[in-house]
Parts: C-alpha cells; structure tokens; sequence
C-alpha cells in the first residue's frame, strides 16, 4: 500500500496504462494474426491493406513506447518479407 497521496496517485497512474498498453499490444497482435490468415488463405490485397494499417499502429505504440521502437521496426520488417514473398501452393 503506498504511504502518502502521491504514491496513491502514481499507483493508479500506473495500472491505468498497464491496462491501455495491454489493449494496444493484444491488438497489434490481433492484426498480425489477421495478415497471416489473409497470406495463408492467398487474399493478398486484403493481407497489404491490414499492413497498412498494421505499421501505422506499430509506430504509434513505439512513439509511446508501448513497444520499443527497434522491436517495432524488427516486427514490420518480418511481416514485409512474408507479404513479399512468392505464394506457397497449397498442400493436401
């Protein structure tokens, strides 16, 4: 338990962006989930478009260091290369 108002405060401050950093990377993951399953299902235009949208998320998380931003260039390289990549046929 903290021992004087500021730490209360400071306390409450904290949990409050523990729970908004948590959305915001459960929904950068959600997206990547979602680009993967348009490559795999060969939807590619619809793959570029949640890229879009994807790379501007991640840089707004890396502006308020959600996500460190070198984690964040590192993450929108690997899903280029995937979305670059020649389609695999698909298997039985």
């Amino acid at each position: 338990m903290p021992h004087n108002l500021s730490a209360a405060k400071r306390l409450r401050q904290n949990e409050k962006r523990r729970l908004q950093n948590k959305d915001r990377i459960s929904e950068l993951k959600t997206i990547k989930k979602k680009i993967l399953r348009a490559l795999h299902d060969q939807k590619a235009d619809e793959a570029k478009g949640l890229f879009q949208d994807f790379t501007k998320r991640l840089d707004q998380a890396a502006a308020k260091r959600v996500v460190h931003p070198n984690a964040a260039n590192r993450l929108k390289s690997r899903v280029q290369l995937k979305l670059n990549a020649p389609p695999v046929a698909a298997t039985k």
